[in-house]
């Protein structure tokens, strides 16, 4: 008896070959930085410096979770003068 086997990755491969990417935020890095992921075939892209989409890469990835890290204590700075500044 011979098995069959199916290629999980290939339909949605095709769909988004002929009807094009279906891209949702699946991360929010700052402000104007964020990842993206196709909800078939699971390519994920982030913005670059220009704003314009690119393949989310290793060298990419890490650069969004330091930038997210730089964001994140900035904001926590700015929380912390603002209720400082109000208490006075």
């Amino acid at each position: 008896m011979r098995e069959q086997t199916q290629h999980p990755g290939l339909f949605p491969k095709m769909y988004c070959s002929v009807f094009g990417h279906h891209y949702v935020v699946s991360k929010k890095v700052t402000y104007h930085v964020k990842e993206y992921t196709c909800s078939h075939c699971k390519k994920q892209l982030t913005t670059n410096s220009n704003g314009h989409l690119i393949e989310l890469t290793p060298k990419f990835r890490e650069i969004n979770a330091i930038l997210e890290r730089i964001h994140n204590n900035r904001i926590l700075r700015s929380k912390e003068k603002t209720l400082a500044s109000s208490i006075y």
